[in-house]
């Protein structure tokens, strides 16, 4: 069995409930991990291309990002060739010799932050679902795959399995590291550092609780912030309302904003319209 789906295939019912509007809590953490390879963070925090910058457009970031993440995870296989057909469009323009070589179409780099994307998603649906039996873990992992495999990431370059998966997301966090140039971004991406100063004001201090709630020991200390008992423990207590929040919602709303750019996407497709 291939690790992706068939265009005639619907999503796994985990992955459904998975792609909730809920991990949009979790969105800057999985930036952190995923810009805490070297180059990864270099080629995003000195990209010439400002149309795709955080810091210059969240907004369109924003849609690009939740859009690929619905295309990639919810669409058929028609949606996700324009999608990957859009990306490369842009990604051609992403690459850097000096100080640290990045080229956006990196496989094995690609292969990373499909990895932090699926590790983000199975963290949240445990969160807010439990922990899942084998045979979801089977299907949301296997399904999991399209994270990368939307790009250029083959399908053999994915884990054969979530124990082979464990393996590699352990090797890999030995390769994390942060300098002058991804901290400071990064940290500005935590603190919202990049948007008005109202906001900034306002969210800024709660965005960056939640991101270091959501993040894994290693990302949490390379970043340098500090993170207490106590901290924990409150975050654990908004995760618990989170859940509690996720199931009172009719799926409808549970699933937005990721079904909303999904529509947006297959309008834009039709209108032949840039979906990037």
């Amino acid at each position: 069995m291939t690790a992706t789906a068939t265009s005639t295939e619907r999503p796994p019912t985990i992955v459904v409930d998975a792609i909730s509007g809920m991990a949009l809590s979790a969105a800057a953490a999985n930036v952190v991990m995923q810009l805490a390879r070297l180059p990864v963070g270099h080629g995003v925090a000195k990209s010439t291309v400002e149309s795709g910058r955080v810091d210059k457009h969240p907004i369109k970031r924003g849609r690009t990002t939740l859009s690929y993440i619905a295309v990639a995870m919810l669409g058929d296989e028609d949606e996700r060739l324009a999608m990957r057909r859009e990306v490369n469009r842009a990604h051609k323009h992403v690459r850097a010799k000096e100080p640290v070589p990045y080229n956006a179409f990196d496989r094995d780099l690609q292969l990373w932050v499909a990895a932090c994307l699926y590790w983000g998603t199975e963290m949240i649906y445990t969160m807010l679902y439990g922990e899942p039996t084998p045979e979801q873990l089977e299907a949301l992992y296997r399904h999991g795959a399209r994270f990368g495999t939307t790009l250029q990431m083959t399908a053999d370059m994915w884990p054969a399995d979530r124990a082979a998966f464990e393996e590699y997301w352990t090797e890999s966090l030995k390769k994390i590291e942060m300098d002058d140039v991804t901290r400071g971004y990064l940290r500005d991406l935590t603190d919202l550092r990049f948007l008005p100063a109202p906001v900034h004001w306002t969210l800024g201090r709660l965005h960056r609780f939640l991101t270091l709630g959501f993040l894994p020991a290693p990302f949490r200390d390379e970043l340098g912030y500090p993170w207490t008992p106590r901290d924990q423990a409150r975050f654990d207590r908004i995760v618990r309302l989170m859940a509690v929040t996720n199931r009172a919602l009719p799926r409808p709303l549970r699933a937005f904003p990721f079904n909303a750019y999904l529509w947006d996407v297959r309008k834009r497709i039709k209108k032949n319209r840039p979906i990037v």
